[in-house]
């Protein structure tokens, strides 16, 4: 038994005569009848009587009949599902973020998305950097939203498509508070929330590269992964940090955020989509393009952050 033989019986069914069944199947009468009869043999049991006028269902071809339109169905549903993943507007999409992303990358493109593939599940996994370029390499993930440059190697296709700068965060008491700007080697003598050096080593190791060209190294008293706990400890007096500035937008009162002077090209960072351009899927790429459309990224910061982190010769971008 096979799906056209399935597809025949249906016909026949609808038409109640062979020969008319054969026309709308495009095919001629004897190759259907050949075909019915094998079907029937199959099955154990006569499917139609013939008559003079046409052929009527037997009880066995009544009784087949209900999940022989469900197999139709199904069958088609399978086609559709298919042509519609295949086309990015279907399927699942895996998307890896870093916590940043949700301040405004997500806010302003999942929307959009969801309107224009209302038929794409998307499987939203919070993740390091670290972790959804591993899941990218392994094919776990299929597009990531990661903090920008990356200095180990990685099969993914990176873009930036949000560019922002490190600033200060400052406990609201603390005297640096005061200040309208700071420069970085003021911070030299402030205890320092950094980075975790195994999850978050990209990140962590530009904190430490800037204070290092300020003349100091950042005399570290707690570590964190996220963002958003960074700037929670900040809050809670432990220490400075350096943050994205795009930050200020979700932190409390307790919490003062200070741009800093004399460094740029060292605080550069971005938000990038990373995607591997031998396993990428339609919906992927719709995606990737729309968060591009959605907010095109500074041409002159993109061209600082994309010579900071260009990778070493023979790495991809």
């Amino acid at each position: 038994m096979n799906l056209r033989q399935i597809q025949q019986f249906l016909a026949v069914c609808e038409a109640r005569n062979l020969s008319k069944a054969a026309e709308r199947l495009h095919m001629a009468q004897p190759p259907l009848s050949i075909s019915i009869k094998r079907l029937e043999r199959e099955l154990g049991g006569a499917l139609f009587l013939r008559e003079r006028r046409g052929v009527r269902l037997t009880a066995v071809g009544e009784a087949i009949l209900p999940s022989a339109r469900q197999i139709a169905f199904h069958a088609d549903r399978l086609r559709k599902v298919a042509a519609d993943a295949a086309g990015g507007v279907g399927g699942t999409l895996r998307i890896g973020f870093i916590g940043s992303a949700t301040y405004q990358l997500f806010p302003r493109t999942l929307p959009l998305f969801r309107k224009r593939y209302p038929l794409v599940l998307l499987d939203l996994r919070e993740r390091s950097t670290v972790q959804i370029l591993r899941e990218i390499d392994n094919d776990e993930l299929d597009i990531g939203l990661i903090r920008y440059p990356v200095f180990e190697p990685t099969t993914a296709k990176l873009v930036p498509v949000e560019i922002d700068t490190l600033v200060a965060a400052l406990p609201a008491r603390s005297p640096l508070a005061m200040r309208k700007r700071l420069r970085l080697q003021d911070l030299a003598e402030e205890p320092f929330i950094l980075y975790s050096e195994a999850m978050a080593p990209n990140l962590r190791g530009q904190v430490t590269g800037a204070c290092q060209a300020a003349g100091f190294t950042p005399k570290v008293v707690q570590e964190a992964v996220q963002v958003q706990t960074i700037v929670s400890l900040v809050e809670s007096g432990i220490g400075v940090a350096l943050v994205p500035s795009i930050c200020k937008a979700q932190a409390s009162s307790g919490v003062v955020f200070r741009p800093l002077s004399g460094s740029a090209d060292r605080l550069s960072i971005a938000i990038a989509v990373a995607m591997r351009a031998d396993t990428e899927t339609r919906a992927a790429v719709h995606f990737r393009d729309l968060l591009l459309s959605a907010r095109p990224p500074s041409p002159v910061a993109q061209k600082s952050v994309l010579r900071k982190g260009r990778p070493k010769s023979g790495e991809p971008l």
